[in-house]
């Protein structure tokens, strides 16, 4: 089954079934952009499954995923097409060497669809047997301002210029959606022609849920001290959380080491998985990481 979804329940299951587990809000969400056509706005700290939902879309309708990863500097010539600079040199000489086609015809050769690099913004604009791509406008909040306004004009027209073949205009839409890490606002004029969501780290149910769909090896006791644990360490002022990502990555290295409990020395040992800072591993490794663990399982009792 390929189609749009019929209802938020079908979306959910439908997603749940590409291992992605998502609360009914960004479920209700992604169903409406899909029934309605709009571009998905989705903002949140790194890790949390902005990305990942775009992947599962693509797998749920049979679609192909289309990937244009955002960084400074980025600007829209980059974002359509390039011309293959070296394959037009090496047209030219060939043509010099030959005495063959005249100054005219060669132009008109070396500005063809031959040597011309499609980049993901004019890739989601063609026309694919599967239907229209998802395009992932991924980490939107790392390019400037300008290229935002471009992005403006592109989502909603749908069509680029490139001025030595024409007006490329998509037959149908692209399935759009843009990730924020929220390193800067994102002005408001690119929020408001999409359906926006804030996607926060999950409740332990949930990221229980994601954990037994992305990592089933996993036993179900560890997999709730895990979880546990990681939501207690997200309690702590650390300078960077660890989203359901290190969740993930976290399970499958105590998988790989054999382990079926947590103690405060495979922590320590493992802590790389789950924080990316010096400043961070350092504070949490030894008395706090038995503290932090101690209170996981106190609030699992509670629980149970």
């Amino acid at each position: 089954m390929t189609g749009i979804p019929a209802s938020i329940d079908d979306t959910l299951a439908r997603l749940s079934e590409q291992g992605y587990v998502c609360g009914r809000d960004l479920g209700t969400v992604a169903f409406l952009s899909l029934k309605l056509g709009k571009p998905l706005f989705l903002e949140g700290e790194a890790g949390v499954g902005k990305t990942e939902i775009a992947k599962a879309l693509a797998a749920m309708l049979g679609r192909k995923l289309i990937r244009l990863q955002c960084y400074e500097g980025l600007d829209a010539a980059s974002a359509i097409y390039e011309w293959n600079f070296a394959a037009q040199m090496i047209a030219i000489r060939s043509a010099e060497a030959s005495g063959g086609a005249s100054r005219d015809e060669l132009q008109t050769e070396l500005f063809s669809q031959d040597y011309l690099i499609k980049r993901p913004l004019l890739q989601a604009m063609e026309p694919h047997s599967e239907g229209p791509p998802i395009l992932l406008i991924d980490e939107v909040d790392r390019t400037d301002e300008p290229f935002e306004a471009f992005l403006l004009e592109a989502l909603s027209d749908f069509q680029v210029t490139i001025p030595e073949i024409g007006t490329v205009k998509a037959e149908e839409p692209p399935i759009v959606v843009l990730t924020s890490n929220r390193t800067r606002e994102v002005h408001d004029a690119l929020k408001r022609r999409c359906l926006y969501h804030w996607v926060d780290y999950p409740a332990f149910e949930r990221e229980l849920a994601i954990l037994h769909a992305r990592v089933p090896d996993c036993a179900a006791t560890l997999s709730k001290e895990i979880v546990s644990f990681v939501q207690a360490l997200r309690g702590e002022d650390l300078f960077k959380n660890p989203g359901v990502a290190e969740t993930i990555d976290w399970a499958q290295c105590l998988i790989a080491l054999d382990a079926v409990a947590l103690s405060p020395d495979v922590i320590s040992e493992t802590l790389g998985a789950l924080l990316k800072y010096q400043d961070d591993i350092a504070k949490i490794a030894g008395s706090e990481a038995t503290r932090i663990l101690n209170e996981a399982r106190q609030q699992l009792a509670q629980a149970s």
